[in-house]
């Protein structure tokens, strides 16, 4: 009995063929849920934050292309940090971008954890 537990685990393990869905903070190449579509981060477009240890004039802006599916679409569009973009029946914003910029050292794009909302319905 128990060795048949193990092979049907085994058979169901390697029929996966989606990557899990994740509903917190998603890195480039994986998938969040937002309460309706998913969001793909695909590469980021511009950094151009203050550091947190610097004084800037201007505070810059984060642009992430992402996948954005949901239900029988799909399509892929530039966010912007705090900035909402219409998406189906209501608006998605990416929310949040970890970790801050620092002077003193560089962020490579798998440091990065974006989060995002949606508001709306599917």
């Amino acid at each position: 009995m128990h060795s048949l537990s193990l092979l049907t685990l085994a058979i169901l393990t390697g029929c996966a063929t989606t990557p899990p869905l994740r509903e917190g903070p998603v890195a480039i190449n994986q998938t969040a849920y937002v309460d309706g579509p998913t969001v793909t981060p695909l590469e980021i477009v511009e950094d151009s934050r203050c550091p947190a240890n610097a004084r800037c004039v201007w505070a810059g802006r984060v642009v992430v292309r992402a996948r954005i599916a949901g239900g029988a679409w799909q399509t892929t569009r530039n966010l912007t940090l705090g900035e909402p973009v219409p998406i189906a029946d209501g608006t998605l914003t990416l929310v949040s971008v970890m970790p801050e910029k620092w002077t003193t050292s560089a962020l490579e794009p798998r440091d990065y954890r974006f989060s995002f909302e949606f508001s709306g319905g599917l």
